[in-house]
């Protein structure tokens, strides 16, 4: 059996049609590539159109690359823009609609959920009212969903990296990546590969790796893990905590 892959460009895989005919889906982690519980899919629709999803008893994590317009959950529309996050729960019919002059492309990771969601959970997030928080190696992060917003089973959020090599590390949680800009190396024991906009991660449990920020700019990461905590949370090859950052609640 083939070694489970853990980083590919999003090009590499091949786009699927929506039913609707008038969106693509690229599946680029599931369990038949060795991520067990977290589906990773970047979906593109086109100008007019809608990706649509029926009821599911996944939750849902989605983050807008590009475009805008609605994500409609079960007859109720939320508007979306760049850099916006959105929230499906278990059993909600949805649809992301396109009413913008070009493509609307979004992140979505889909995951068994942990609980039921708050009664008061959120839809839509947008990344730029989210506290920055810091991290390893003179990073920083901003929570876009989580329990307390509605996503039951894991944490979505964005980190800044800066043009710096962390130590090599592992996590404790289940992750999947989604280069959003910048241009890096990927370091695994001796194997380096190179990432930039469009590489998708899967990092399982206690992988042990580090991801180095080669360019002159900062590099951005949409990154969503189980179960839900801190994603600050890193361990280096000894046992012991790489960084410890205040509690995130």
């Amino acid at each position: 059996m083939a070694e489970p892959r853990y980083v590919l460009a999003e090009d590499d895989v091949e786009a699927r049609a929506d039913p609707g005919g008038s969106a693509s889906v690229r599946v680029t982690f599931d369990r038949d590539s060795g991520s067990e519980a977290l589906e990773q899919r970047v979906v593109r629709v086109a100008p007019g159109g809608s990706a649509r999803r029926g009821p599911d008893e996944r939750e849902e994590a989605l983050f807008v690359l590009r475009g805008s317009g609605r994500l409609v959950l079960d007859g109720v529309a939320h508007d979306l823009e760049p850099e916006t996050a959105a929230y499906v729960a278990p059993g909600e019919a949805a649809a992301v609609e396109n009413s913008g002059p070009g493509e609307l492309s979004a992140v979505s990771v889909l995951l068994p959920p942990a609980a039921d969601p708050p009664a008061d959970r959120a839809v839509t997030v947008r990344l730029s009212e989210q506290e920055a928080r810091d991290a390893t190696s003179d990073r920083e992060f901003r929570i876009l969903l989580e329990p307390r917003s509605g996503l039951t089973g894991a944490t979505q959020f964005v980190g800044y990296i800066p043009t710096k090599r962390a130590p090599e590390h592992y996590h404790r949680y289940d992750e999947v990546i989604y280069v959003l800009d910048g241009q890096g190396v990927l370091h695994v024991g001796d194997e380096r590969t190179s990432i930039g906009a469009g590489s998708c991660i899967h990092l399982r449990p206690e992988f042990r790796h580090c991801l180095e920020n080669t360019a002159t700019s900062e590099m951005r990461v949409l990154g969503v893990f189980r179960p839900a905590g801190d994603p600050s949370e890193a361990y280096l090859p000894d046992g012991t905590r790489a960084y410890v950052s205040e509690e995130v609640p």
